[in-house]
C-alpha cells in the first residue's frame, strides 16, 4: 500500500497550524519537554525553543539520543534547561560528564511503560511528522521508537511537519487530531556520515559473522563495530533483519541480496526497525517502502518477541569486560559515555530464541592499546549493564569466548584467550591473585598464545554437514575432555599406544594450552548452541633440532571413514611447511592401517622402519 498526502492539508487543518515561535510559546517555566529521538529530531523546534531561553526556567528536556548539536545543553543555560537523557551522543557526553546534566539508566523496553503509567509525565512533546494522507493520519516517519509512546501521554504535543520526512511503514502512524499544533517547516532531515571501519573493527566484525547462520535474524545495535558485521554478511542467504536502529549498512546488506526475511517467524519479508539515522539515500529507500516496516519500542524491544524470532542473532558493544563476564556498556568507571538501551533486551530475547545468539563486542584495548579492556575487576564506578549470568558470546580482535553456563576458571581462560596478547600475561596473575584461578595456572601464561587465521579451514561432507578446523583454544579444555573419554579404547590404542581409561587434568591442559610459535594443534568442531563441539584434533611437535615435527591425529569414533583424518592431515601438512618445517615424523601402530594409508598416500618422500610392533615414519617436503 503507497500512502498519498492530501495535497490540500494546510486548508483542512488550518485551525491547528502556527509557527514555530507561536507553538513554543505554550512552553512554561518547569514544564517536563520530550524531543524527538535522534535524526527525527524536529530541529526547527528545537531552535525556537532555544531561543525563548530568558523567558524560561527549569524547563526539563526529555530525550532519548541528540543527533543535532543540541544548543539548550550548554552551561551558560542549565538555569533554563536541564537535560535528562535515556542514552549519552556525543552531542551532550560533555554536558552530562561535567555534571551540568542528568542521565537516566533503564531498559529502552521499560520507557514506554514510565510515560504511559505517568511515572514521568510528559507536559510538552516536540516531533517531526510528515504532511497528513488523505486519510488524515502523519508518520512519525525514521523516529518511532519511544516517540509514539510520547506523543500518546504528552498533555501538548507539537508537530513539526516537513514534507521531507520519510513516510514509513509499520506502526509509524497517529492522527492528526491527537496533534494540538502542525507546523510547517521544510528542511533536510539531519544525517548519520558512516564512520569508517578499521582493521581491528573488521577483524572483530568477522568474528562475529563467522557466527551467524543463514536464515537468521539479526539485531545490530549502535556502534562501529555491529555495524562492520555487514560486510561479511553478504554471501549469507535469507538474513531477516529485526533491529533498533535502521542504517545504511543495512541497507547496502538489503541491496547485495542476502536479506529476504523470508525466515522470519512475524513481519515475513520485511526489515524492521524503531528509527533510522543515516544518510539521505537511506531515508529515499525506505520512503512508502513497505519492506521497511517500522514499529515502537513496546514492539521492537520486547523480549519476548524478540525471543520469538527464527535464530535470532543480537550483537552489542560493551565499553569494559571483567573475567568473570560482567559486562560494562554505558560509562567509563563512573564516567557515564553511552546507555543501557536495547543491549539487555535484545541480549535476553536471542538468548531465549531456539537456535539464538546473544553476542557482546568489543576491541579489546583503549587509549591507543595501552589500557586492556578485559580486566580483572571493572573500573571502580562502572555500572554492570548485562550480567555475568546473563552474557553468551564475547567477541574481541583475538577471537570469540563462550561463556554462558562456564565456571568462572572457564570464563577466565576464554577471556584472557581473546584479550590482547600484551594483557594475557598480567591477568593470568591478576586471576591467580583474586582466587579465580588455582596457583598451579602460573605457568601457563606464556602459552596463552592463540593460532593465527591462516590456520583456519573448513571441510564439507558427503551429507552437507561442514566441519570447521581452527587452532585449539585455552577455552577447549572441557571440550577436549568430553572428546577422550568418548572415544574408544581402540581409537585411544591407537593415538595413545596404551589402553588409558582416566585422564589427569594436567594431560588435558597439555592438549590444549599450546604454544602456537612452534608447535601447532588443530580441532576440527561442529556447531552445537552452547558453542563447538570438538569430533576431531590434530597436531604437530616441533623437535627444533632437526626442524621435523611429530604429528599425529585423532577422529570421534562417530565421524571416522568420512576422509576427517586424511583432510585434517594435509591441512597440518600445509601449515608445516608454511613455517618452513622441513617434513613430519609419526610413530603408528602395526594394525593402525588407515594412518598409515595416509602417511603413505600424501605424495611425498616416505621412509619407515619397523619396530616393537610400530612402524616410524619420516616424510620429506
Amino acid at each position: 500500500m503507497k500512502f498519498e498526502y492530501n495535497d490540500n492539508w494546510q486548508e483542512d487543518f488550518q485551525d491547528i497550524i502556527t509557527t514555530p515561535a507561536f507553538a513554543v510559546k505554550h512552553i512554561k517555566p518547569g514544564h517536563r519537554v520530550f524531543i524527538g529521538t535522534a535524526c527525527g529530531e524536529p530541529v526547527a523546534l528545537v531552535k525556537a525553543l532555544t531561543k525563548r531561553s530568558n523567558e524560561l526556567a527549569d524547563v526539563e528536556i526529555i530525550q532519548l539520543l541528540a543527533k543535532s548539536d543540541a544548543p539548550y545543553a550548554h552551561k551558560d543555560l542549565m538555569d533554563r534547561f536541564r537535560v535528562n537523557s535515556f542514552f549519552i551522543g556525543n552531542a551532550i557526553r560533555g554536558h552530562i560528564q561535567e555534571g551540568f546534566g542528568d542521565y537516566t539508566p533503564i531498559l529502552l523496553s521499560d520507557i514506554p511503560r514510565i510515560f504511559s503509567s505517568g511515572r514521568l509525565p510528559l507536559d510538552v512533546v516536540l516531533i517531526q511528522v510528515t504532511p497528513p494522507t488523505k486519510q488524515g493520519k502523519v508518520s512519525l516517519g525514521i523516529s518511532v521508537d519511544i516517540v509514539k509512546s510520547a506523543a500518546e501521554n504528552g498533555s501538548l504535543v507539537i508537530a513539526q511537519v516537513n514534507p521531507q520526512m520519510p513516510c514509513t511503514h509499520g506502526d509509524s502512524f497517529i492522527d492528526v487530531y491527537d496533534l494540538d499544533f502542525l507546523v510547517p517547516f521544510d528542511e533536510p532531515i539531519l544525517e548519520r556520515q558512516h564512520s569508517e571501519a578499521t582493521d581491528v573493527t573488521l577483524k572483530i566484525g568477522e568474528y562475529v559473522a563467522g557466527l551467524i547462520e543463514d536464515d537468521s535474524t539479526v539485531e545490530f545495535g549502535i556502534g562501529r563495530i555491529p555495524h562492520a558485521v555487514v560486510s561479511f554478511l553478504k554471501d549469507k542467504k535469507n538474513i531477516g533483519i529485526h533491529t533498533e536502529l535502521v542504517t545504511d549498512s543495512i541497507l547496502d546488506l538489503y541491496e547485495s541480496g542476502a536479506v529476504t526475511g523470508s525466515r522470519k517467524s512475524m513481519d515475513i519479508n520485511r526489515i524492521v526497525g524503531s528509527f533510522a539515522m543515516g544518510s539521505k539515500r537511506l531515508y529515499d529507500a525506505i520512503d512508502n517502502n513497505p519492506v521497511f516496516c517500522f514499529r515502537s519500542t513496546e514492539h521492537v524491544n520486547d523480549s519476548y518477541i524478540i525471543s520469538r524470532q527464527h535464530k535470532m542473532v543480537a550483537i552489542n558493544m560493551a565499553l569494559e569486560i571483567d573475567l568473570t563476564g560482567q559486562v560494562c556498556a554505558d560509562s567509563i568507571g563512573s564516567r557515564f559515555y553511552s546507555g543501557i538501551g536495547g543491549q539487555v533486551d535484545f541480549n535476553r530475547g536471542a538468548a531465549l530464541a531456539k537456535d539464538g545468539k546473544a553476542i557482546i563486542a568489543l576491541k579489546s584495548t583503549a587509549k591507543g592499546d595501552s589500557i586492556s579492556r578485559i580486566v580483572t575487576r571493572l573500573t571502580p564506578g562502572a555500572g554492570v549493564v548485562t550480567t555475568r549470568g546473563e552474557v553468551h558470546y564475547v567477541v574481541t580482535e583475538y577471537g570469540v569466548a563462550y561463556l554462558h553456563g562456564k565456571s568462572v576458571q572457564e570464563r577466565v581462560l576464554a577471556l584472557i584467550s581473546i584479550a590482547h596478547p600484551d594483557f594475557r600475561e598480567q591477568l593470568i596473575k591478576d586471576a591467580i591473585e583474586a582466587k579465580f584461578l588455582r596457583e598451579e595456572m602460573a605457568g601457563f601464561e606464556k602459552r596463552m598464545i592463540i593460532g593465527s587465521a591462516e590456520m583456519k579451514t573448513s571441510l564439507l561432507l558427503d551429507d552437507g554437514t561442514q566441519l570447521s578446523f581452527r587452532p585449539i583454544h585455552p577455552t577447549d579444555e572441557p571440550n577436549m575432555r568430553e572428546l577422550m573419554y568418548k572415544l574408544s579404547q581402540e581409537t585411544l590404542y591407537y593415538r595413545f599406544m596404551t589402553y588409558q581409561k582416566t585422564f589427569t587434568h594436567k594431560q588435558i591442559q597439555d592438549f590444549v594450552y599450546i604454544d602456537h610459535r612452534k608447535d601447532v594443534a588443530i580441532v576440527g568442531t561442529v556447531p552445537e548452541a552452547h558453542g563447538d563441539e570438538i569430533v576431531a584434533v590434530g597436531r604437530y611437535y616441533l623437535n627444533e633440532k632437526t626442524n621435523r615435527a611429530e604429528v599425529a591425529f585423532v577422529v570421534h569414533d562417530d565421524w571416522q571413514n568420512r576422509h576427517i583424518g586424511s583432510f585434517l592431515f594435509n591441512h597440518l601438512l600445509r601449515l608445516a611447511k608454511r613455517s618452513g618445517i622441513a617434513g613430519f615424523t609419526a610413530e603408528v601402530l602395526r594394525d593402525n592401517r588407515r594412518m598409515q594409508a595416509i602417511i603413505n598416500h600424501s605424495g611425498y618422500k616416505v621412509e619407515s622402519h619397523y619396530e616393537d610392533d610400530a612402524y616410524s615414519f619420516q616424510m620429506d617436503f
